[in-house]
């Protein structure tokens, strides 16, 4: 059985430059990019002081996790029209390749599934061209305090 969608009260585009300058994702410089209705795309600039190996200049692989586990909260919210607090229970970065050397990177995630209690999102990260990823990466989500649909 479908339920109705909730009104929406969140708006990703009005809200991100809010959650975007609090805390790790603040430091990093994460930034809002667009939304549809389950999913959300941020960017994280290329940035020296984000690098892994001096010589290569390529984003390190802890920001781009960072990056993908907002991606995937921002997306959850876009989904259920509210904020609600949300933990990382699970989420996977298959790496297909570097990241091109000073470029920033791109996380597009989609939240595919909601159940009382959790939620399930996938993604993609890239440098540029989506159909060149970075990675792909799934993950779980739960779901804090309110725990309905």
């Amino acid at each position: 059985m479908n339920r109705p969608k909730p009104q929406s009260h969140f708006d990703p585009a009005r809200i991100a430059p809010a959650l975007l300058a609090m805390g790790h994702v603040g430091w990093l410089g994460v930034q809002y990019q667009a939304h549809g209705e389950d999913w959300a795309q941020l960017s994280l600039p290329w940035r020296a002081d984000l690098i892994g190996e001096q010589e290569h200049q390529v984003l390190a692989s802890g920001p781009i996790v960072s990056l993908c586990d907002m991606a995937g909260g921002l997306s959850i919210w876009t989904r259920l029209g509210i904020y609600i607090p949300v933990a990382t229970l699970d989420l996977r970065l298959d790496y297909q390749r570097p990241a091109k050397p000073q470029h920033a990177v791109t996380a597009r995630a989609h939240c595919y599934k909601v159940t009382r209690s959790a939620a399930f999102v996938s993604g993609v990260a890239h440098d540029g061209e989506a159909d060149d990823p970075v990675a792909h990466f799934t993950g779980c989500f739960m779901k804090i305090g309110r725990t309905q649909g």
